[in-house]
């Protein structure tokens, strides 16, 4: 199935569900805090396992003790689609788990 394009209107919806997550038009957004470094890093390899799932992969940025993804799909032109708020949703669901907030 052909992946397309949200609004920015479908975006902002779908958003409401994702406290949190942003967008700037092009990207879809979220840095999370942890409690320390391994647990940053163990959330990023279980984003990565997302991905791998998905085929789709986002942007992430390890620190200390934080993480941020920027995500879109560069099939459609560097939009965002439902496969970048699918991947949000996924990784909003495990994030608590590694002690993110």
């Amino acid at each position: 199935m052909p992946v397309e394009p949200l609004s920015q209107q479908d975006v902002e919806e779908r958003l409401r569900e994702l406290p949190g997550w942003t967008t700037d038009g092009v990207l879809l957004r979220r840095s999370y805090r942890l409690p320390g470094h391994f647990p940053a890093v163990a959330l990023v390899v279980h984003i990565a396992r997302i991905q791998e799932e998905l085929g789709h992969h986002s942007d992430l940025t390890l620190g200390y003790d934080t993480v941020a993804i920027a995500v879109n799909t560069h099939s459609v032109g560097g939009k965002v689609t439902g496969l970048d708020v699918e991947l949000a949703r996924r990784i909003e669901a495990i994030a608590p788990g590694h002690g993110a907030r």
